[in-house]
C-alpha cells in the first residue's frame, strides 16, 4: 500500500503561508540608577511577557488586574510583596509570585542594587483590556497596554551597566 502524496499545491500546515512562526527575545535591561522601566520582550494574543527594571521603588499602591493572571521572577535584586490582608514575603533573585486574576497585591524594592523582574501576563477575558486595575477604592483605571514600553520621568541609566 503506497502512502497518498501531497499535491504541490498544498503544503503542510507548519509550511503554509500563514504558518504561526515562533518568536525569540533576549532578557536584557539596562539598569538604573533612579525610576523605573518596562520593555515588552515577546507578545502574543493571550500572553505577553516584559522586563521590569526599579531602582527604587515599585508598584507601591495596591491593586488587582481583573482580567489577567500574572507572576513575578526576580531576576536580579529583592522584592517584598505584600497582600491586603498583611501578608508579605521576601523574594530574591529565581524567587517568584504567582497573582490569579484579582488578587490585590503591590511590591517593594528591598536590595540596594536595582530590582530586575520577569513578568508574564495571560488574558483572561478577551474583550476587556488586559491591564485594566482596581484600585482598593473601588475605581477602576487602565494603565498601559501589553505592547508599549514605558519609562518613568525620573529614570537614570547606570552607565554600561546591563541585565542579561
Amino acid at each position: 500500500m503506497s502512502e497518498t502524496p501531497v499535491k504541490a499545491t498544498e503544503r503542510a500546515p507548519w509550511d503554509g503561508d500563514g504558518a504561526v512562526k515562533p518568536g525569540f527575545f533576549h532578557m536584557g535591561a539596562q539598569l538604573l540608577d533612579a525610576g523605573n522601566t518596562e520593555t515588552p520582550l515577546a507578545v502574543g494574543d493571550h500572553l505577553w511577557l516584559k522586563i521590569k527594571v526599579y531602582a527604587k521603588g515599585g508598584e507601591n499602591k495596591l491593586h488587582a488586574h481583573p482580567y489577567q493572571d500574572h507572576a513575578f521572577i526576580v531576576l536580579d535584586g529583592r522584592a517584598r510583596f505584600h497582600g491586603p490582608r498583611g501578608e508579605e514575603k521576601e523574594l530574591g533573585r529565581n524567587d517568584g509570585i504567582f497573582l490569579p486574576a484579582g488578587s490585590y497585591y503591590w511590591f517593594e524594592t528591598i536590595s540596594d542594587e536595582p530590582l530586575v523582574l520577569l513578568r508574564a501576563g495571560a488574558v483572561m477575558a478577551p474583550d476587556k483590556h488586559p491591564d485594566t486595575r482596581i484600585m482598593p477604592d473601588g475605581e477602576w483605571a487602565v494603565r498601559r497596554g501589553r505592547e508599549e514600553t514605558f519609562v518613568s520621568a525620573d529614570v537614570k541609566y547606570r552607565d554600561g551597566a546591563f541585565y542579561g
